[in-house]
């Protein structure tokens, strides 16, 4: 837990999105369907826009401070809300003051404005209470516990993303494929979001993974998509721990985009017990020659095939052979 010089309030500050207006070009407006933001997942998924020319989307908030312990307690003035968004990917940062619903309320609302051209991937939306303490202005005296992520083209507000599956030929696709044409499926991490390149010259995969099939073969495409899901998490985990940026210092940083997302994910279950930074310094130090790298991928593997839910595709896998052997044979 991290240590403060000076006072703060215990209490939580939450906010919401209420709503989400976009404009486009000749000044076109769009209100965003509630369907396209989740206050549950506290996501804002941009991409279920009817149109996909939108120029800047403004999100209007409100956030809910702890104000009777600000005003009991006393160690607090001149208070402001402030919202932020922050990409870390563009290294772009907005920051809009909320203003209390009554003197000394509890909610503070307002809107801010996001602007497409500044941003590719996922925003964060946070929000901090801003105080004067012992005579020092701009005192972050209490913030959001969990950010609002803003999905620029995401069409489900979900927090957990999806690994995109694509159907190509090894042998007849591109040049760096053909290498592979005797792999069912390989990773590719080149882009913006990794993708699963599924071979269709790998006889009977697609119609297996796509569900076309028997009940046997539904039993296996089961265990085929656990396989294929812990391959995935393996794969993006190692490229996620290879690709870090090191302050001067030697701490490992963790990544903006998906990278990051898929480290905060697996090193809880890596290194159990620790905080995710100090899970990611121990995993780079031990990666990079200091420290056993064998001894974790026991864990890495673990940590994978959780994401994958083999343990459950298992248990489903034994029981519907079970099933199927006793409807055999009556």
């Amino acid at each position: 837990m991290r240590a403060y010089p000076y006072h703060r309030p215990t209490g939580a500050v939450t906010v919401r999105v209420t709503a989400v207006r976009l404009r486009g070009p000749r000044d076109h407006r769009e209100q965003l369907d509630t369907r396209g933001y989740s206050v549950v997942e506290r996501v804002v998924a941009l991409g279920r826009a009817e149109r996909d020319d939108w120029q800047t989307a403004r999100l209007a908030l409100t956030a809910t401070v702890p104000a009777r312990e600000i005003e009991t307690k006393g160690h607090w003035s001149d208070v402001t809300v402030v919202a932020v968004l922050t990409e870390g990917a563009t290294n772009a940062r907005t920051v809009a003051r909320l203003a209390p619903d009554a003197e000394g309320g509890r909610e503070w609302t307002g809107e801010i404005e996001l602007d497409r051209d500044d941003h590719l991937d996922r925003v964060s939306l946070v929000v901090h209470v801003v105080a004067t303490v012992g005579g020092v202005e701009g005192r972050i005296i209490a913030s959001t516990d969990q950010e609002w992520l803003i999905d620029m083209t995401a069409d489900a507000p979900l927090r957990d993303r999806q690994i995109d599956l694509s159907t190509v030929s090894f042998a007849r696709g591109a040049e760096w494929l053909r290498s592979f044409r005797d792999a069912p499926w390989i990773l590719d991490t080149a882009g913006r979001m990794p993708i699963v390149r599924l071979n269709s010259d790998f006889e009977g995969l697609v119609a297996l993974v796509e569900g076309q099939g028997s009940k046997v073969e539904s039993v296996v495409r089961e265990m085929l998509l656990a396989q294929m899901g812990t391959d995935v998490w393996t794969a993006v985990f190692h490229t996620a721990i290879g690709d870090l940026e090191i302050e001067d210092d030697g701490t490992p940083l963790l990544p903006p985009d998906w990278r990051g997302a898929v480290l905060r994910e697996m090193l809880p279950d890596i290194v159990p017990g620790r905080s995710v930074e100090d899970a990611l310094r121990e995993v780079h130090v031990r990666r990079t020659g200091e420290g056993s790298w064998t001894d974790l991928q026991p864990r890495i593997q673990y940590a994978a095939s959780r994401r994958a839910e083999v343990p459950k595709a298992l248990a489903d896998t034994v029981r519907d052979i079970e099933r199927l052997d006793q409807e055999t044979r009556a």
